[in-house]
C-alpha cells in the first residue's frame, strides 16, 4: 500500500521527474530519507512494479549548493563510465543539473545492497579490500577528463589543533606551503572512504567480506593517486587510529597501485590530506558518530588527527 505520507516528502516536481522515468505501470510508494550525507538530501525510493513487486532507487537532491550542477555532472558522468567496469557504482537513472525539471537538482541512481561499516572489528580485514577497490578506480581510463582536482586547505588555513604537538604541525605546515609535486595523473573518487563504501554485511563468513558498492561520485576529479590514498588514509586514522592510515598506503601497493616514488612527495600528499581535515573536524565526526561511533566525539578526533600528523611527520620525513 502506499504511503502518501512518506511520497509527499518528495516535492512534487521532483517527484513528477521520478515517476517519467519509471517503467510503465510502476509507481512510487515509499521514501526513507538516508543519514549519512554532508551536502545533499538523499531518499531511497521503493518503487512498486506492475507485477506487484518493488525494487529502490535513490534519489540525490541538491539544495541550496552552489556548484550543483558541476557535482551532478561529474557524478553522471563516472556512474556513466563504471557501468560494465569491475567498480560497483549506481546506475545512473536520470539526471537534471540545472533543476530544468525539479525543484532542486537531482539525480536519481539505482540501489546497491550492503551498507557502510565504520566500527574497528574487522578492519584488518576491509583494509585490504578498500585498497583494491581503489586501485580498480584509479585504472578507469574516461574519454573526457574532469576537471583539475582542487586542494582542500591552505598553509594558513590550517585549524590547529588545541594541545597538539606544536613542533610537529609547525613542520607539517611548511611542507605544504611548497609547491605540489609534480605527479601524473589519473581518475580520482575524491572521497573515497569508508563512508562512502558499502559492504555485503552481514558476509557469510569473515573470509568471504565484499564490497558491493561504492558511492558518492560528485567530487570526481583528475590528479595524483596520492591524494586519493591519503584521504582514505587520513579518514582510517581517524576512525580506527594512526596505524591503520600507515597502513592502508601499503594495502594500496600491495595491491598493485602506484604512489609518488620519492618519500618526500608521499608526506606532502598525506600531510595535506591530515591537515585538510584540521579545518572540518566537527563536519566529518558527526555523520560517524550517527553511525554509531559516539565515542569519536571532536575533541576524540581532534586527539587522533595531531597523533596521526605527528606519526605522519615522525615516520615520512
Amino acid at each position: 500500500m502506499t504511503n502518501h505520507d512518506e511520497v509527499a516528502a518528495v516535492r512534487p516536481l521532483t517527484l513528477a521527474w521520478v515517476s517519467r522515468h519509471l517503467d510503465a505501470g510502476e509507481r512510487v510508494v515509499r521514501t526513507q530519507v538516508l543519514h549519512g550525507g554532508i551536502t545533499a538530501e538523499m531518499r531511497r525510493l521503493t518503487i512498486g512494479t506492475r507485477h506487484g513487486g518493488t525494487r529502490d532507487l535513490v534519489l540525490r537532491t541538491f539544495v541550496n549548493m552552489e556548484h550543483a550542477e558541476d557535482w551532478l555532472n561529474r557524478e553522471a558522468a563516472a556512474l556513466t563510465l563504471c557501468t560494465g567496469t569491475g567498480v560497483p557504482a549506481p546506475g545512473l537513472v536520470a539526471v537534471d543539473p540545472t533543476a530544468s525539471h525539479c525543484e532542486y537538482p537531482s539525480l536519481l541512481m539505482t540501489h546497491l545492497a550492503g551498507q557502510t561499516v565504520l566500527g574497528d572489528e574487522g578492519v584488518e580485514t576491509r583494509v585490504p579490500l578498500l585498497a583494491r577497490q581503489l586501485v580498480a578506480i584509479h585504472a578507469l581510463r574516461p574519454a573526457q577528463r574532469p576537471r583539475e582536482f582542487v586542494a582542500l586547505t591552505t598553509a594558513d588555513t590550517v585549524v590547529t589543533p588545541q594541545g597538539a604537538d606544536a613542533a610537529a604541525w609547525a613542520a607539517a605546515i611548511e611542507v605544504i606551503r611548497k609547491p605540489a609535486p609534480p605527479h601524473e595523473g589519473r581518475l580520482l573518487h575524491r572521497d573515497f572512504q569508508p563512508g562512502n563504501v558499502l559492504f555485503d554485511v552481514p558476509p557469510p563468513s569473515p573470509a568471504g567480506t565484499r564490497i558491493t558498492g561504492v558511492v558518492d561520485w560528485a567530487a570526481t576529479s583528475w590528479g595524483p593517486t596520492d591524494l586519493d590514498v591519503a584521504h582514505c588514509s587520513t579518514n582510517l586514522a581517524l576512525l580506527h587510529g594512526p596505524a591503520w592510515g600507515l597502513r592502508f598506503a601499503e594495502a594500496y601497493e600491495e595491491a598493485g597501485g602506484v604512489l609518488a616514488a620519492a618519500a618526500s612527495e608521499r608526506l606532502y600528499w598525506r600531510v595535506r590530506s591530515g591537515l585538510a581535515f584540521s579545518e572540518q573536524v566537527r563536519l566529518v565526526s558527526q555523520p560517524w558518530r550517527e553511525a554509531g561511533r559516539t565515542e569519536l566525539t571532536t575533541r576524540a578526533v581532534e586527539t587522533r588527527l595531531d597523533a596521526y600528523v605527528t606519526t605522519l611527520m615522525n615516520a615520512l620525513a
